[in-house]
């Protein structure tokens, strides 16, 4: 497979804010590796292969384990995630899935596990790792490629800080 064109390079100025948008989050206060199961999960609903490849390599080095990543597909079936952590991943879905829309029942379900800021610091990462998968589909980005040693130092140079998408 051949990527179909550099989007980052020919559309610059809004890389820069899904950037700026991964930065925020990487400093909002949600846990790291839950943000990272959100990116794997919705990226899997999608068929990312670009995103799965990039973020269960981030997932693993920030400690994540094969059992749960492996199984993440299956949530609901395993004893592999908390409370707080099934509450992301089904928010996650439903806000990838958006057609079937957010019910009421989900809302609370949420908001049982997360504060309202948290709730809508969880929204922006879904919202933002779809927004990637749609880019890195529609332009055919290549798994494989990405190199999490060189993830800083393009998020500096596009965006003069240092952040996760």
């Amino acid at each position: 497979m051949d990527a179909r064109l550099n989007y980052a390079k020919l559309a610059a100025e809004p890389i820069k804010a899904m950037y700026a948008l991964g930065a925020y989050l990487a400093k909002c206060g949600l846990e790291h590796p839950l943000l990272e199961l959100v990116k794997i999960r919705a990226s899997q609903i999608n068929g990312c292969a670009y995103c799965l490849d990039m973020h269960t390599q981030d997932a693993r080095a920030a400690g994540e384990t094969e059992q749960r990543i492996y199984a993440l597909s299956a949530w609901r079936e395993t004893p592999f995630f908390t409370d707080r952590e099934r509450a992301a991943l089904a928010w996650t879905e439903a806000v990838t899935n958006i057609g079937g829309g957010v019910s009421d029942e989900l809302y609370r379900d949420a908001l049982r596990q997360f504060s309202e800021k948290e709730l809508t610091d969880l929204t922006w990462a879904v919202v933002t790792i779809n927004g990637w998968n749609r880019l890195a589909i529609s332009f055919r980005a290549v798994p494989g490629t990405y190199k999490p040693h060189l993830k800083a130092q393009l998020e500096a140079h596009l965006t003069g800080t240092a952040g996760a998408n």
